[in-house]
């Protein structure tokens, strides 16, 4: 490795710094890392497929901080599901049938955003990347999480989680397919509204952004590796080389997991009023740039 490469890693090493700080809080990460390319050499939009394959490295986060809850759901939902005795419930502890209605809730839930972004990835990669649009949603879903997190009732647990509750919740995931949205700012928001405590919203948005995120990231990677055999397609959108991809994931995944930690027990005291705050202020600011000339769309 050349002096020069490893001038060019840091861009990439950054933003996968910015990806695991930002990807749990309800803040958005994909806007975080639209708005930091603007500042680092030779990244001025890391790209949609940048942004998705460096969330695996988060996601594998989330299965590692979640692995009792991951391993207890998939083990009763594949209980109550193909057990000989699943319609007398034999067997099933009352523990076990709401982590396998979990499971269902959690399926459920990704069908949204499977269908929209397949449909609509075309325009995700390109329109919904305008800095206008991520400055606007910034100021306006942070409004939403503070109404949600404000005027919701707060005793519901994810043992009374029903499937239209899922359903909505992963309606509400949707929305994080524009950058700025912030899938976890999202889906809290919707999990709030319907009644659920912070803990228990955190840890459902969470659990349910996991098939989303890593079909997605998978996916990304497989185009951005076929592409770049056969000579088509959008890779040179991604302008950085695999090796420094792959470091930007790790790092991702080694802040994500403090971040997750960091977070899951802040909510046990606190509210969601200091990233409200945040997104209202880095949306203003965007858009106060935007008006004066200094950054571009």
């Amino acid at each position: 490795m050349t002096p020069l490469d490893y001038v060019n890693i840091v861009p990439a090493l950054i933003l996968g710094l910015v990806q695991g700080l930002t990807e749990f809080l309800p803040i958005s990460s994909s806007a975080h890392l639209r708005i930091a390319g603007l500042f680092l050499p030779g990244a001025e939009d890391p790209g949609a497929s940048f942004t998705a394959i460096t969330q695996i490295g988060t996601e594998l986060a989330v299965l590692l901080y979640f692995r009792k809850d991951i391993a207890s759901i998939i083990h009763s939902w594949f209980l109550a599901t193909f057990s000989r005795n699943r319609r007398a419930g034999k067997y099933l502890t009352p523990e076990q049938r709401v982590k396998a209605r979990l499971g269902w809730y959690i399926i459920g839930g990704t069908i949204p955003i499977a269908a929209i972004g397949f449909l609509f990835q075309d325009t995700i990669r390109e329109t919904f990347r305008s800095l206008w649009l991520i400055g606007t949603v910034l100021v306006v879903f942070g409004i939403i999480l503070w109404l949600a997190d404000r005027a919701a009732r707060t005793d519901r647990v994810l043992a009374d989680m029903n499937l239209p509750h899922g359903v909505a919740i992963g309606l509400a995931q949707t929305f994080a397919l524009i950058p700025g949205v912030s899938r976890s700012g999202a889906t809290i928001s919707m999990a709030r509204a319907l009644g659920y405590n912070r803990a228990a919203s955190a840890r459902f948005a969470f659990l349910l952004a996991i098939p989303a995120v890593l079909a997605s990231g998978l996916y990304e990677t497989y185009s951005a590796i076929k592409d770049q055999i056969t000579g088509e397609g959008a890779i040179p959108a991604i302008p950085f080389t695999w090796y420094e991809i792959g470091a930007a994931t790790a790092v991702a995944f080694v802040v994500g997991l403090a971040v997750i930690a960091f977070l899951m027990n802040y909510l046990k005291k606190h509210s969601f009023l200091p990233f409200v705050i945040y997104r209202i202020l880095l949306g203003g600011t965007v858009l106060v740039l935007l008006a004066i000339g200094y950054i571009q769309p």
